[in-house]
């Protein structure tokens, strides 16, 4: 037994223990050896040799020991974590209001973080589902003069760039067209990545089935091939399983359908087929292929082992500057044209990463507040629980022994509370990911998997040993003390101003949480109610793209606008009906900036010149869209054939370019195009072309029928419902052509909204923060509020027999309540100031440090704070002094 208990102190016992105890087998020898008659030293000396190589014993003893002495020490340890468990369980299984709040508490807290941090993985932490993502970058090419972040390259570029730069493995190209695809059903308009045949295996794409496309596939001559997306395959072909090996009629060529994709991000398109370049008419045409202009086409490239993004980028700089100075007049009006190399992971981000990571960062300010609030929770419990702690304390239990149990309550409790996040978060994930897709392509990606899960158990436990030691540290009273007054001598003041720091700490981070919703409700407030310039009620919108192989010509393309435009105005209910190039709100960012110069005022350089979006309509555009014409006369028919080119501009562009001159009856020319003057006819209002978000832009209009673009968004301005007017264009697009799909029907307002989705969602989900936040803090001030009256009851009783009134015992609560408000309020400020400046990126017209958001937030906590004090301040007065007098 007495070797037994050696071995628990330490490293120095177990030498100790195994010496003695090969000594003792030693001296057990030698006396039998000296029995027998032997001498002594001869005696001892055998044993010594009988017993073998002591120092290569002694070590194997010794390594036992420590192994038997480690299994006995973790086992201790796992008997004492076991026992702390069922001591927890049978403890909160006591305590079901306690525990029933902390873990809706907790569960709302860590469900918050799981769900935001499901997106934020999905998003953006994780590579995307290709084999060479770590390896892939995208090639941009911004023209800053033009506003333009990425203009598209030309063929001859690419084919420069696969030839100048070591650094990329391969180069591939990509854009994206419509065509109309015939065969297995009705007639679709299908969106179609057009790609160089080794596009899939820069990307690492291994396909769902049949195969992708193989070398020399893009060459000219060769068969025409497509593969389909897994959603076009899965939605409107059924998952037909024998697809691979049929094929569809396109630009009036067949194609064989060679496989099906993986299920993949809609990157760099939502493309619903993919097809060579060699398929691609306009691509493959010779203008496209023998043309440094024709700028079209994205590129992808796959690092070379061994080679960095930034050598590439460095590659690519000198090819591109090559070949400015080569070819200069291929160049004019980009000369300003950089290149941009970016992995394709942060390509894929879309702009999505601020609302994410302001939206996990809310999340976690949220959990800070229920960790805060729990606490208090506890700390309140504790106060309770003092009587026990002190018995277990005088009967050995150490300081660290009681810290220890309290932390294994929180943890267990706040591991059950994160069991509860994940079904949220589970049942949540949908509806983000839905979410998601306002902001990134990348949302199919967001799933609650085994990463949303061990970051969920790592907040929990973490949550739970804040929120469990937080409170323990705060327990400095005296044993015998607490012995000595049954336990009620522990609400001492110190515990007292633990609970207002809590409290107060609630109360910041509610604030800061508080004011970023209020923030963003004032930008899409402010949204809301941005003239827009235009009357988008009553307005539906189609794309009509027009077959290319039947409508070759400008002539073709102009007859069937003209019949279809007149046979649109005699349906009953048909105000006015126009084509555009585009309309309000149809894209985000501008898509036909061009520069222009004004007649008899030549600008400096290409830097100077004026520009502006162009974009052409029909008569009765204006008209249709709701936009009035403030100076001289709308488009008419005869502009379209008339010997002079005419052009309408914007309210701003007079202003921006033309200042306190009258425009109407100036001209204006387009670079690169032999004897292209305009003469403007007339100013338009102003309207936000990409969106209430974005800013006025200078616009200028030109007669759609004299310029034809095929690709074409039709207007109809109806008395009739919606979906009567849907049918009437339908109908009327089918009479003369029932083979030319017709799409994209949206209402102009739908549009308009659409445009402010990102933000709309985003307010929407911080606004369930801060409700969130708001009730936790309101609960913990008036937790606290409603224990300090219980605390002080036989006070306000002999305040009350002393002939105070209620009303004085009332206001004495609650000022005590609010003053914690206000300084949670002080705190909150300053921390709302240091940290909300990170939501500029997502603000439109509000500053992150906007007073009227603060003081209304600084009121409604006010109001709060007030209501969740009144209920104990109105029970305070309710006390009979005479029984509190007795009891005294």
């Amino acid at each position: 037994m007495k070797r037994r208990f050696r071995l628990s102190i330490g490293e120095r016992g177990i030498r100790k223990d195994v010496a003695h105890e090969i000594q003792f087998h030693i001296d057990m020898r030698a006396r039998e050896l000296m029995d027998a008659g032997m001498d002594p030293e001869q005696a001892r000396a055998q044993a010594v040799a009988t017993f073998g190589d002591v120092p290569r014993f002694t070590e194997a003893c010794e390594s036992e020991s420590r192994k038997r002495v480690h299994r006995a020490a973790w086992k201790e340890r796992a008997d004492t974590v076991l026992q702390d468990v069922r001591y927890a369980i049978r403890t909160l299984a006591r305590s079901p209001g306690y525990t029933a709040t902390a873990l809706v508490t907790l569960a709302l807290g860590i469900g918050a973080n799981s769900a935001m941090f499901s997106v934020v993985d999905g998003a953006l932490l994780r590579q995307p589902p290709y084999a060479n993502a770590r390896q892939l970058a995208v090639v941009e090419h911004p023209v800053p003069s033009l506003q333009i972040q990425n203009l598209a390259f030309s063929p001859i570029q690419v084919s420069e760039f696969r030839a100048g730069t070591p650094a990329f493995d391969q180069v591939a190209e990509y854009h994206s067209m419509a065509f109309d695809l015939l065969g297995h059903g009705d007639p679709r308009r299908v969106q179609t990545g057009v790609v160089s045949a080794d596009f899939f295996n820069v990307l690492g794409v291994k396909p769902y089935l049949g195969r992708t496309f193989a070398p020399g596939e893009d060459a000219m001559g060769a068969q025409p091939v497509l593969v389909l997306s897994h959603k076009f395959w899965v939605d409107q072909l059924g998952a037909d399983s024998t697809i691979v090996g049929k094929s569809f009629t396109m630009n009036d060529r067949q194609h064989l359908v060679i496989g099906v994709l993986p299920p993949l991000p809609a990157y760099p398109d939502a493309n619903e087929v993919w097809m060579p370049t060699s398929s691609c008419p306009f691509r493959s045409s010779a203008q496209v292929r023998d043309s440094r202009t024709a700028r079209m086409v994205s590129v992808i490239g796959r690092l070379a082992p061994g080679h960095t993004l930034a050598e590439a980028q460095r590659e690519l700089a000198v090819v591109e500057a090559r070949g400015h100075a080569a070819h200069p007049d291929d160049y004019k009006g980009v000369k300003d044209a950089t290149i941009l190399a970016s992995p394709v992971r942060v390509a894929m981000k879309s702009g999505a990463d601020s609302a994410f990571l302001i939206l996990l960062g809310i999340a976690a300010l949220v959990l800070l507040i229920a960790c805060a609030n729990v606490a208090h929770l506890t700390l309140a419990r504790q106060l309770r629980r003092e009587r026990e702690f002190a018995i277990r304390g005088a009967l050995g239990a150490g300081r660290a022994r009681i810290v220890r149990q309290i932390i294994t309550e929180s943890i267990l409790l706040s591991l059950a509370g994160s069991a509860i996040a994940l079904v949220l978060a589970w049942a949540s994930v949908g509806a983000l990911s839905r979410v998601a897709a306002n902001f990134t392509s990348r949302a199919s990606e967001i799933v609650l998997d085994w990463r949303v899960v061990v970051f969920t158990l790592g907040i929990a436990v973490a949550t739970g040993v804040i929120f469990g030691v937080v409170p323990a540290l705060g327990d400095r009273s005296d044993l015998a003390t607490r012995l000595r007054e049954g336990g009620h001598a522990t609400s001492s003041s110190g515990k007292v101003r633990v609970r207002s720091m809590l409290v107060m700490a609630e109360v910041a981070l509610a604030f800061v949480v508080l004011v970023g919703a209020g923030l963003m409700i004032r930008t899409f407030e402010g949204l809301v109610r941005t003239d827009v310039g235009y009357d988008p009620e009553h307005v539906v919108t189609a794309h009509l793209d027009l077959n290319f192989t039947k409508y070759a010509t400008p002539q073709q393309d102009r007859q069937f606008d003209d019949a279809l435009l007149a046979r649109l105005r005699q349906q009953p209910g048909v105000k006015t009906v126009a084509i555009a190039s585009e309309f309000p709100a149809s894209s985000s960012s501008p898509q036909n900036l061009n520069a222009f110069d004004i007649v008899g005022r030549p600008a400096a350089d290409s830097a100077h010149q004026p520009k502006a979006e162009f974009s052409n309509v029909t008569p009765s555009y204006f008209a249709t869209v709701g936009t009035r014409i403030l100076a001289g006369r709308d488009f008419t028919d005869a502009d379209r054939d008339s010997a002079g080119l005419v052009t309408i501009i914007s309210q701003s562009a007079a202003h921006k370019f033309f200042g306190g001159q009258n425009p109407v009856g100036q001209r204006v020319s387009i670079p690169g195009a032999k004897n292209l003057e305009l003469t403007i006819i007339g100013v338009s209002g102003d309207v936000r072309q990409f969106g209430p978000a974005a800013d006025v832009s200078e616009q200028l209009y030109i007669p759609f029928q004299r310029f034809t673009v095929r690709d074409a968004r039709l207007l109809v301005r109806s008395s009739a419902p919606t979906g009567a007017t849907t049918n009437l264009i339908k109908d009327a697009v089918h009479a003369l052509d029932q083979n030319q799909p017709v799409i994209d029907f949206r209402t102009l307002s739908a549009a308009r909204d659409d445009a402010m989705g990102p933000w709309r969602l985003t307010t929407i989900l911080l606004a369930l923060f801060a409700a969130v936040a708001l009730a936790i803090a309101a609960a913990g001030l008036g937790g606290i509020v409603a224990y300090s009256v219980g605390q002080r009851t036989e006070e306000f009783g002999i305040r009350l027999a002393l002939g105070a009134e209620p009303s004085a015992v009332r206001w004495l609560i609650l000022s005590d309540g609010l003053r914690l408000v206000a300084v949670g309020l002080a705190i909150g400020l300053a921390a709302a100031i240091g940290s909300l400046g990170l939501m500029s990126r997502v603000l439109v017209g509000v500053r992150p440090t906007d007073p009227p958001t603060y003081g209304a937030v600084a009121a409604v906590f006010l109001a709060v704070g007030l209501v969740a004090c009144l209920v104990p301040a109105r029970r305070a007065t309710t006390i009979d002094p005479a029984s509190v007098l007795k009891g005294a």
